[in-house]
């Protein structure tokens, strides 16, 4: 898995730790992710030790990240804060905080913000 996809899934990790726990469906979509990443036997076992403990932003390798690659997290974080069904005020500021860590701009978080949670809800509505 390259690293910056590491990175990636290290960020969702920290993003499903928020509420101070890893909830089902979250374990899930980063799981499905580590799949769709291609990931090793030993690059799986590592970010799932790295989600074994709570997390904060400062765990995050953003160093990692090349622009693109930080707005792909945003995305994802966004989605991953809607797959138990609803984005909580919690997830909502720790999107905030993970746009202002990642030096996304305000007009372009924006942007990538909305986009998601359009996808997010529109996922939601095909699985209700």
């Amino acid at each position: 898995m390259e690293r910056e996809d590491k990175a990636i899934l290290m960020g969702l990790v920290v993003m499903a730790w928020v509420d101070g726990r890893i909830a089902g469906e979250e374990r899930a979509h980063i799981e499905n992710l580590i799949d769709a990443f291609g990931a090793s036997d030993a690059d799986a076992a590592e970010v799932r030790a790295f989600a074994s403990e709570p997390r904060t932003l400062a765990d995050i390798p953003i160093t990692d990240l090349s622009r693109d690659d930080r707005r792909v997290l945003l995305n994802h974080a966004v989605v991953l804060s809607y797959v138990d069904g609803q984005q909580s005020a919690d997830e909502r500021d720790a999107i905030v905080q993970l746009t202002a860590a990642l030096r996304i701009p305000d007009d372009e978080a924006k942007f990538v913000v909305d986009a998601a949670t359009a996808r997010a809800k529109r996922l939601l509505s095909l699985t209700a």
